[in-house]
C-alpha cells in the first residue's frame, strides 16, 4: 500500500465511534507484552470473520479512547523477543493456520505509526500458541468459550477459485487449451453414459460439465487452467505464473503462464533430464534410470497449482539444482501432513481450491484420492533414489524435494540388491541415510532384517548388506575398529616417542575412529581409551592434570 492509502485508510478506522472486533488501538509498546500482540492478531482475524470483513486491524499510535492519532515510539519491524529474536519472527511462528499479515509502518502528519493488516481467518480459526482467540465488548477472551461464533469462521471457506468474473467470456479462454481439454476429458469418461455426447456439446456445455465454468460463466479456475496469456489480468492482484530457474553452474530462468493446461509441460521440458548410472560392485553392467520420472514432475507441478494459496500474490517456483528439484508454492499444507499420504492410505477432507482441485481431476491432472505423495515415493523407490522431502519451516511456503542424485550409494545399491523392501521399509532406510531419527521399534526392525547396524542414533546401514553391495570399507570405518587395536596403538605410539599428549593420542587415533561419532563422541572415546589403560597400569600421567602428558608405567 502507499503512503496516501495507508493514511485514507488510518482516517476511515480511526472514524469508527468505537473499536471493534476487528479493530483494536494502541499507544506504545509498553501497554501490550509480545504474547499479547500475539493473542490480538488472532483475535483481529477470528473477528474480522465473525464480523464478514477482508481484514482485522491492529494499530499503534492512536488513543483507543478518543481515536486521537498521537504517535507512538514503537517498531514492530525493529522490536525483539527476548533479547535477540526478532519480535515479528516469534509471532509469525506461533500462529497458526500461517496467515500472511502485513506491518506497516509510516508517518501521519510526522507522527509514527504502526499498523497490521491482519487477513481474516478463512475455515477455521487462527490460534496464537495454539489457542484461539475473539474480542467481546472491550475484552480478548477464548474464542473457544462461543461455540457459536467458532461454527461460522468454521463455515467460511471461501473458495478463491470458484470465484466467477463478470466482465470475462469464451473469447478470454484459448481455443488450442479447450481442445486438449476436451480430449483429456473423454479419456477419463470412456465407460460414462455420457461419452457419445461429449463430442456434441458445445464449449460452454462442455466447460460446465467439466465443472471449470459455472452457469457458463468464467471462473478464476477457467483463466486459470485455459485462460490466454492476456486474460491473468482478470486475477489480480493474484498471480497466474510459474517460473523455472536453473541454479547450477549455469544460470537460467522462464516464465510460464496461463494457460497451465498446456503450459506445465512446456516447463517440464526446460528441466534436464538425463540418464543417471548406479554401479553396482557385484554386477558387470550399470543400472541405468532416468534422473527423474516426467509424471512425478507434472505430479508435484499440478499439485503446486492446485493447493497454492492464490490470496498471498505469488508464482509457483520450479529451482533445478545439480541433484534435485525444488517445487515452492505459496500457503501452508492444507489438510494433515504429508508423511500422512506417504502410504497412500489418507484421501484428503477439504482442498483449499475445491472448485480448482475438481476441475484438475475431471482433466486427469491430480490424483482426487491424495495419492501425488504416495506415487511421488513409488517413483523415489523403483529408481533407487532417496525418497522426496517436504519442508514447512518457512511461514505460508510449501517446498517439496525430488532428489536425482544418490546421497548414500549404499542406500541405493540396497534397493538395487533387495527387491524385496516395502515401501515402508525403504522410507525408513531414506532416513537412516539422512541421519533422522527413527523409532526404537523401527531400528529393531530394520536390524532384524540386517539392513542397519549401528547404535541410537547414529545407524547405518548393516554388514550383510555392505557386504553384498562391496563396501567393507564404508562398513568398517562406520562401525569401527575392534577396541584391543586402539589399546595397542596408543601403547606402541608411547613406546616409539617416549611420550604422548593429549592431542598427540587424538591427532593418533582420530581418523581411525568410525566415521559416524560426531566429535565429541570421539573425544569420548578416546578419554574411555586413556581411563582404561591407566586402570590397567599400563600408562601414567607425568604432566599435570589440565595437560597430561602419557609415559608407559614400566618408566622411571
Amino acid at each position: 500500500m502507499t503512503d496516501k492509502e495507508l493514511i485514507e485508510l488510518l482516517e476511515e478506522l480511526t472514524a469508527f465511534p468505537a473499536e471493534t472486533e476487528w479493530i483494536e488501538f494502541k499507544m506504545g509498546k509498553g501497554s501490550i507484552t509480545d504474547e499479547q500482540i500475539g493473542e490480538y492478531i488472532s483475535a483481529m482475524s477470528n473477528g474480522a470473520t465473525v464480523k464478514n470483513k477482508p481484514f482485522g486491524y491492529l494499530i499503534w499510535g492512536v488513543e483507543d479512547k478518543t481515536h486521537t492519532i498521537k504517535g507512538t515510539n514503537f517498531s514492530l519491524t525493529k522490536a525483539k523477543h527476548g533479547g535477540n529474536q526478532e519480535l515479528e519472527l516469534f509471532l509469525r511462528i506461533n500462529i497458526y493456520p500461517k496467515i500472511n499479515f502485513e506491518v506497516f509502518e509510516f508517518d501521519y502528519q510526522d507522527k509514527p505509526i504502526v499498523l497490521l493488516r491482519i487477513p481474516a481467518a478463512k475455515g477455521e480459526p487462527v490460534n496464537f500458541q495454539k489457542k484461539p482467540y475473539i474480542r467481546i465488548g472491550s475484552n480478548k477472551t477464548d474464542l473457544r468459550n462461543f461455540p457459536d461464533l467458532m461454527r461460522i469462521i468454521y463455515n467460511s471457506q471461501e473458495d478463491w477459485s470458484a470465484k466467477i468474473i463478470p466482465n470475462a467470456t469464451l473469447a478470454d479462454l484459448d481455443p488450442e487449451a479447450i481442445a486438449v481439454a476436451r480430449i483429456k476429458y473423454k479419456e477419463l469418461n470412456t465407460n460414462k453414459s455420457f461419452y457419445a455426447q461429449i463430442d456434441k456439446w458445445n464449449d460452454s456445455e462442455f466447460l460446465d460439465k467439466a465443472k471449470i465454468t459455472i452457469n457458463s460463466k468464467i471462473t478464476h479456475t477457467a483463466i486459470l487452467l485455459l485462460g490466454k496469456e492476456e486474460s491473468t489480468h482478470y486475477l489480480l492482484p493474484s498471480v497466474a505464473e510459474m517460473t523455472w530457474k536453473l541454479d547450477t553452474e549455469e544460470k537460467s530462468y522462464e516464465h510460464f503462464t496461463t494457460p497451465f493446461l498446456l503450459t506445465t509441460t512446456k516447463l517440464m521440458l526446460r528441466i534436464r533430464n538425463i540418464k543417471y548410472k548406479f554401479f553396482p560392485d557385484n554386477e558387470l553392467l550399470a543400472t541405468t534410470v532416468d534422473k527423474y520420472d516426467t509424471r512425478s514432475i507434472l505430479e508435484a507441478l499440478h499439485n503446486c497449482i492446485a493447493h497454492q494459496d492464490y490470496s498471498l500474490d505469488s508464482r509457483i517456483l520450479v529451482t533445478e539444482q545439480i541433484d534435485k528439484l525444488v517445487f515452492t508454492n505459496a500457503g501452508n499444507f492444507f489438510e494433515g501432513e504429508p508423511d500422512d499420504y506417504s502410504f497412500g492410505n489418507k484421501t484428503p477432507a477439504k482442498y483449499r481450491n475445491q472448485w480448482l482441485a475438481t476441475a484438475m481431476v475431471n482433466l486427469g491432472m491430480i490424483d482426487r484420492l491424495g495419492y501425488g505423495i504416495h506415487l511421488l515415493c513409488l517413483s523415489q523407490m523403483k529408481r533407487f533414489f532417496p525418497m522426496p522431502d517436504y519442508d514447512l519451516s518457512q511461514p505460508n511456503k510449501v517446498i517439496l524435494q525430488i532428489y536425482g542424485h544418490s546421497i548414500d550409494e549404499n542406500y541405493s545399491k540396497t534397493l538395487i540388491q533387495r527387491g524385496d523392501l516395502t515401501l515402508q521399509e525403504v522410507i525408513l532406510l531414506d532416513r537412516v541415510q539422512k541421519h533422522l531419527e527413527i523409532t526404537d521399534h523401527a531400528a529393531s526392525e530394520l536390524k532384524k532384517k540386517n539392513l542397519v547396524e549401528g547404535r541410537k542414533p547414529n545407524y547405518f546401514i548393516g554388514a550383510k548388506i555392505s557386504q553384498t553391495t562391496g563396501q567393507k570399507a564404508v562398513y568398517t570405518k562406520n562401525k569401527g575398529l575392534n577396541k584391543q587395536y586402539y589399546l595397542d596403538l596408543i601403547v606402541a605410539s608411547i613406546k616409539q616417542h617416549g611420550n604422548l599428549s593429549r592431542k598427540d593420542i587424538d591427532e593418533l587415533l582420530w581418523e581411525k575412529l568410525p566415521d559416524i561419532l560426531n566429535d565429541n563422541q570421539k573425544k569420548n572415546r578416546i578419554k574411555n581409551l586413556i581411563t582404561e589403560l591407566r586402570n590397567l597400569n599400563k600408562i601414567r600421567n607425568k604432566g599435570t592434570k589440565k595437560e597430561p602428558i602419557w609415559i608407559l608405567e614400566i618408566e622411571n
